[in-house]
């Protein structure tokens, strides 16, 4: 492998210099996230023994002794509680995606990823962007795919018994309960 400028590097060098490269991108990452942390404290009119009360919760005394996933969490709820309508809209997008997924299992789907379940969600509602469906949008494509798995059990499971009645002659009433 070159290494620029014509160099040959020695495997044992390439995989130092990943790992260099690695920390500096985790080192990078864990300044974007201290700094939003601080702006949202900011934002919250967080004092410091709120702040140190934050991360008394993650054993800490300092938020540059969080690890990046705990930052990151961290931030996560305090952008919640800064904007209230994103995280419920955000919940309520996960819903969707759950509805959905769970319809496609139903009809035998199953195995389609979140951008196929996020593009049939953006057919429903008749945009191009998942994350600019609005909430009211959101509630009834949610509750049209639940109503959707409902009505499909209900179709089987009817379908199942009148199966069996042709097959063997009599009813089973075990099958509707």
């Amino acid at each position: 492998m070159a290494g620029g400028r014509g160099q040959v590097l020695r495997p044992n060098h390439r995989q130092r210099q990943i790992r260099e490269n690695m920390a500096t991108i985790t080192q990078q990452n864990q300044k974007w996230l201290l700094k939003k942390f601080h702006t949202l404290c900011t934002r919250l009119n967080l004092d410091a023994d709120m702040k140190l009360a934050l991360l008394s919760g993650y054993g800490v005394e300092s938020s540059k002794d969080l690890t990046n996933a705990e930052l990151t969490e961290l931030c996560d709820h305090l952008n919640d509680i800064l904007n209230p309508e994103d995280a419920k809209r955000d919940k309520m997008r996960k819903r969707v995606i759950a509805a959905i997924g769970g319809w496609l299992r139903l009809i035998g789907k199953g195995d389609e990823g979140v951008d196929y379940i996020k593009s049939v969600a953006c057919r429903a509602a008749k945009t191009e962007n998942f994350n600019q469906i609005t909430y009211d949008r959101l509630t009834t494509i949610y509750n049209m795919f639940l109503k959707r798995q409902k009505d499909a059990k209900a179709v089987n499971e009817v379908a199942g018994q009148i199966a069996y009645e042709a097959r063997f002659g009599k009813k089973d009433n075990n099958l509707l309960n």
